[in-house]
């Protein structure tokens, strides 16, 4: 539930950036018939949280899911930074892939952040990536539409982590 603000400015800087067909929790198709390796989750009623289309290739859709992390987390204390974000990429990989690949039809990227506001490599590529889209849909700088993406997602960050600029 508290990555829900941070999905929404996503699929909102999808928007921006020019993205089409963008959806909020689109249901998945059934797998009925399909031989996914194990791990995969299979529900009828699984959901990603975004899906659009020409994020990564024009008109192909692309699907996400995020995950937040708190990085001093007892489960997490004795390993590097680097190793967190990609031990929850894999497990999302892992998850929902296979499933998006041969029954969607479409690519899968793990958005997985940090409560302390750090971004993961898949999420550090779309965001490089939607900046390139908002530069040749805005005429913004790439530089500058980088700054402002991960401006927003560290404000949406800190809202998970229940900081109130009044409590101070």
């Amino acid at each position: 539930m508290r990555h829900n603000w941070l999905r929404n400015c996503i699929g909102k800087i999808m928007e921006t950036a020019k993205c089409k067909d963008i959806q909020i929790e689109p249901p998945l198709l059934p797998t009925n018939g399909y031989q996914l390796p194990p791990g995969t989750i299979t529900g009828d009623q699984s959901r990603l949280d975004i899906s659009a289309r020409s994020v990564w290739n024009v008109l192909e859709r692309a699907f996400f899911d995020v995950r937040v992390f708190h990085a001093p987390a007892p489960t997490n204390m004795n390993k590097p930074i680097q190793q967190m974000y990609l031990a929850h990429e894999n497990e999302k990989k892992r998850s929902y892939n296979a499933r998006v690949i041969h029954v969607e039809k479409g690519t899968f990227t793990p958005l997985v952040f940090s409560t302390t506001g750090g971004a993961g490599i898949e999420a550090q590529r779309l965001i490089k990536k939607l900046a390139q889209q908002m530069e040749y849909s805005t005429g913004q700088k790439k530089a500058d539409a980088v700054g402002f993406i991960r401006k927003r997602l560290r404000f949406e960050l800190l809202k998970t982590t229940g900081y109130s600029p009044t409590r101070i």
